[in-house]
């Protein structure tokens, strides 16, 4: 009998319970309980009730329902598998197996979910005691785990150490080093397992399109597009996905349009890639047209799909559209409002000065608004200069933050505090940061050049060519003061004075990046620069006079968009 849904389990399970001898009942539980477990149209809750009816389960059992937990959406999931794993390891009557090679992965996969190194140390630990470290399914389920919860440097301890690395070993290493937030390190990493021989499948390629795509490494990503081509798998749905977002991402628009029109049949994870596509690079009306057209083709769209969709109308200011599109999303198209598109809502009402409509729709809203959501609000409140507003919202944020170990948060509070004048505000959250051992990220910008990732924070001398660089910079200085440039010092958060100020908008990574750029390409080649934050305006007005100085096109991506510099002029009309 095959089981496609619920009620014919529950059937199954009854003939079971009535007649044993006659069904099988070993073969046929197991059957049912697969199927409740990992079913996409299971119940998970009930495949737990068959298992604890059970008097002796095996470890299949036990092993298929942590791996159903590490699957599972929900949050309250993971704490469930690490229970389950602790009776494998403490069941005083014994009744429960000990864990096996099949056991540790999905163990390890929920303290991924979960961001928890402590438990996949201490997993980690019980595998070496069990003599299991040196299995390869183990050593690769360790590797995503340290990986995902931000300890790269352990993972390639695991990496290091195999005995025996296959195709997916180095992929499991590349893409969780591109999780973790070191994508030129992945890209190295992609290098060094072509130099030493090892072939490479779909998901490497899609993998390293990842890592090129958050550098913005344009010619390493073409390289790459070369070799899917070279092995034949530049046509399978995942590599052209991947081809598209880095293609966008690395500012090519053209080429990403050229692999979406190749595509005999495109899903809507092709279709989302592009039109998130066209939307950074603020060709909004052409990212809801392709929308429109996917809909057209009877492709249903998703979550990303929708995010791509109210992005492009934030971007473009098309606040009534995107209310439409989103009030839309459950009736008309199928899709489920997430966190994400509520956000999206309010930065939409948030950048356009509506601010009493943002908060409203904050406090109406169904779900529980994250942090992200009250800080775009408050730096709104601050740029339309609606300051009671933003106090009374920056305290109820701190009341929400108070044991918060993101610094998002303090760092916002504290450059309002700062944009103020309030010194003694800043420093204040400054201390309470301290005491916490947050930090917040430096700003950084990268930048490519003969295929090699160049990345520069505010004030860097590290550089081999430094000396060059500020040399160029003191060039770029004096043609912005023939043009009459002026620095913006209220963009320099810091009690210290005009003089320290514009020196230190001068050395900002992004115009050290240009700088360079400037120094080592043709000049009639675009500049092409990734910035891992929000452009400042003093950076945002430089980049305009350089690109009619030097007339040169220079490309910039942001957190928030793409930016084309040309004659003076930038893309986003003044407006990210």
């Amino acid at each position: 009998m095959e089981i496609t849904t619920m009620p014919q389990a529950m059937q199954l399970h009854a003939q079971i319970v009535k007649s044993p001898t006659i069904t099988g009942p070993d073969l046929s539980l197991s059957k049912l309980f697969t199927f409740s477990a990992l079913s996409p149209h299971g119940d998970l809750g009930y495949a737990r009730l068959i298992l604890d009816s059970l008097a002796a389960p095996s470890s299949y059992y036990f092993n298929t329902m942590i791996r159903a937990y590490s699957q599972s959406p929900d949050p309250d999931h993971p704490p469930r598998a690490f229970s389950l794993f602790l009776s494998m390891l403490h069941d005083p009557a014994r009744l429960a197996p000990g864990p096996d090679k099949f056991t540790y992965p999905f163990v390890f996969k929920c303290c991924a979910r979960s961001r928890s190194t402590r438990l996949g140390k201490q997993a980690h630990g019980l595998v070496v005691k069990s003599g299991l470290a040196s299995d390869q399914y183990i050593e690769h389920a360790l590797i995503h785990m340290y990986s995902a919860c931000g300890r790269s440097a352990c993972a390639c301890k695991v990496f290091d150490r195999m005995s025996r690395r296959d195709v997916v070993s180095w992929t499991c290493m590349i893409d969780g080093m591109v999780d973790d937030d070191s994508p030129v390190e992945a890209i190295r990493l992609f290098e060094r397992m072509r130099k030493e021989g090892v072939g490479i499948n779909g998901a490497t390629v899609v993998s390293v399109l990842r890592a090129c795509a958050d550098t913005g490494a344009l010619e390493i990503g073409k390289k790459v597009h070369e070799i899917a081509k070279e092995i034949e798998i530049d046509s399978k749905a995942n590599v052209s996905t991947g081809l598209i977002d880095m293609y966008a991402k690395c500012g090519d628009l053209n080429s990403a349009r050229r692999v979406f029109d190749d595509i005999a049949e495109k899903d809507a994870f092709a279709w989302t890639a592009m039109i998130s596509g066209l939307a950074i690079h603020g060709k909004c009306t052409d990212a809801i047209d392709l929308f429109l057209e996917m809909r057209k083709m009877g492709i249903k769209p998703d979550e990303r799909t929708m995010t791509a969709v109210l992005l492009a109308c934030r971007n473009e200011g098309l606040g009534y559209e995107g209310l439409r599109y989103f009030k839309n999303m459950r009736r008309k198209y199928g899709v489920r409002p997430t966190i994400h598109h509520y956000g999206c809502i309010v930065d939409i009402l948030a950048r356009a000065g509506q601010l009493e409509e943002a908060e409203e729709f904050i406090r109406k809203m169904p779900i529980e608004p994250d942090a992200v959501m009250w800080r775009t609000l408050i730096w709104a409140c601050n740029v339309h200069g609606d300051i009671e507003r933003g106090e009374r919202l920056m305290k109820h944020l701190q009341l929400l933050e108070t044991n918060a170990d993101d610094c998002g948060s303090y760092v916002l509070i504290s450059n309002v505090y700062a944009s103020a004048g309030k010194w003694c505000d800043k420093a204040g959250v400054s201390e309470l940061m301290d005491k916490k051992g947050l930090r917040k990220p430096p700003g950084s910008s990268r930048i490519e050049i003969d295929g090699l990732i160049h990345e520069f924070v505010a004030g860097d001398s590290s550089h081999p060519e430094a000396e060059k660089i500020y040399e160029k910079l003191d060039e770029i200085e004096e043609k912005l003061i023939e043009e009459s440039y002026s620095p913006k010092l209220s963009q320099v958060l810091l009690e210290i004075d005009d003089e320290d100020k514009a020196f230190q908008l001068r050395h900002h990574s992004e115009k050290l990046a240009v700088a360079f750029g400037l120094i080592k390409t043709n000049p009639d080649s675009e500049i092409r620069i990734v910035k891992n934050l929000r452009s400042c305006e003093d950076c945002h007005a430089v980049m305009k006079l350089l690109s009619k100085i030097y007339r040169r096109e220079i490309i910039m991506r942001d957190r928030i968009r793409f930016h084309y510099f040309r004659h003076g002029e930038c893309s986003c009309g003044d407006c990210w």
